[in-house]
């Protein structure tokens, strides 16, 4: 995939998670800002073969966060993009999702 297109396709992401915030919907926001951030990773995964994260977008998220080459606010953001909600369906975090997403995929496609 291209870079253009990965932008396009962070773009969407970030858009549906956006009217998905409109309506209180916080639970699309976090899907939303993971594939977001999930389609920047792949990009630079793609760039960066020495990284062998493979299955979904919550693996190589807790792949990332993991990875000590990267800054630690890149590594937290996408372990609390990562962290299971409560059975409330909330996150543990005080984090905004849309926020965490930004960190990552402002590293990983600069």
């Amino acid at each position: 995939m291209t870079r253009a297109e990965t932008v396009e396709e962070i773009e969407k992401e970030l858009s549906i998670a956006r009217r998905a915030r409109g309506i209180g919907n916080e639970g699309m926001v976090r899907v939303c800002a993971r594939r977001a951030a999930g389609g920047a990773l792949r990009f630079w995964l793609s760039s960066h073969p020495r990284h062998k994260w493979t299955g979904d977008v919550i693996r190589q998220l807790q792949g990332l966060s993991k990875e000590e080459s990267v800054p630690v606010e890149v590594r937290a953001a996408a372990g609390r993009l990562t962290a299971r909600v409560t059975h409330q369906f909330e996150s543990p975090h005080s984090q905004d999702p849309l926020a965490d997403c930004k960190t990552i995929v402002d590293f990983l496609m600069q």
